[in-house]
């Protein structure tokens, strides 16, 4: 057996054991072959709501409905199989260069209300017409807590309106916080006027800028800003400013409620928050 086994490339020890079994032996560790046509059902229905989901987020909301409905959950990578075999998966893009620049600091806190990060970022409606958003977000359960926009530029007021909006929205209508909250943002000129930092600071917030040249430090803002683009702007209707408005506060409303994040073990940042207040 020794000879025949070194022949053929295989284990000598494997070959005898096999050798041995009776002809009615069937491998009990194989799974029974799951009929996937329901469940691709599902994963359509997903996708054709949620385009520019990945399999991991498909995965989060198919979870959440099937929690929903006391089904059983379905494991993430029958999903992914499920996916590739009929042709769901997003297309793989091209891997960006990584900067040099390294950043050894960390955005992201363990408790909301700590730390609050905001930028801007800007569209075109389908008539010419630019879209201007700035907006705040908790660092924690990154709930997307205010935002304004404008068809003109970037101002002080529109800054100070997001504060203060925020302040709002997480202390029931207050006008000032309860214990002091960081405010991070970049060095754009709305941000670092005399005005507004005097002003963030009268309503509880301790305004910090992240180094010139270093968007990593506001990576949490950053990252948002694409994830609005690519999900939500990509492909809303927005034919002029006034109906891209409307769009755009569905959107946020979709982000805090039902958009799987992957930081918070894929559950939407308004189900983190209720889930870290609850009881134990």
């Amino acid at each position: 057996m020794k000879t025949v086994c070194e022949v053929l490339g295989v284990s000598r020890s494997n070959l005898a054991v096999k050798s041995k079994r009776p002809v009615e032996w069937v491998d009990q560790r194989k799974m029974p072959v799951l009929d996937d046509m329901p469940l691709v059902t599902e994963l359509r229905g997903l996708v054709a709501e949620l385009p520019t989901y990945g399999y991991r987020r498909v995965w989060a909301l198919l979870r959440r409905n099937r929690d929903a409905q006391a089904q059983p959950r379905v494991n993430a990578k029958r999903v992914y199989r499920v996916m590739r075999t009929h042709g769901l998966l997003l297309e793989r893009r091209p891997r960006h260069s990584q900067s040099a620049r390294r950043h050894d600091g960390k955005v992201a806190v363990e408790q909301s209300n700590a730390r609050w990060c905001s930028d801007g970022f800007e569209f075109r409606c389908d008539d010419g017409a630019p879209l201007r958003v700035v907006f705040a977000l908790d660092c924690c359960d990154r709930e997307a807590i205010s935002w304004v926009a404008s068809t003109g530029g970037y101002t002080g007021d529109m800054v100070r309106d997001v504060m203060l909006q925020a302040v709002e929205n997480c202390f029931h209508g207050a006008l000032k916080t309860d214990s002091q909250i960081e405010w991070l943002s970049d060095n754009g000129s709305c941000y670092i006027a005399d005005e507004t930092l005097t002003f963030s600071r009268e309503i509880g917030l301790k305004p910090i800028t992240t180094p010139v040249r270093s968007p990593q430090s506001n990576g949490m803002a950053e990252s948002f800003v694409k994830t609005m683009k690519r999900d939500y702007v990509s492909w809303m209707p927005k034919p002029d400013a006034r109906t891209a408005l409307k769009n755009l506060a569905i959107a946020f409303d979709h982000y805090n409620e039902s958009h799987p994040h992957s930081a918070l073990r894929y559950r939407s940042p308004r189900e983190f928050r209720q889930q870290a207040n609850s009881p134990t």
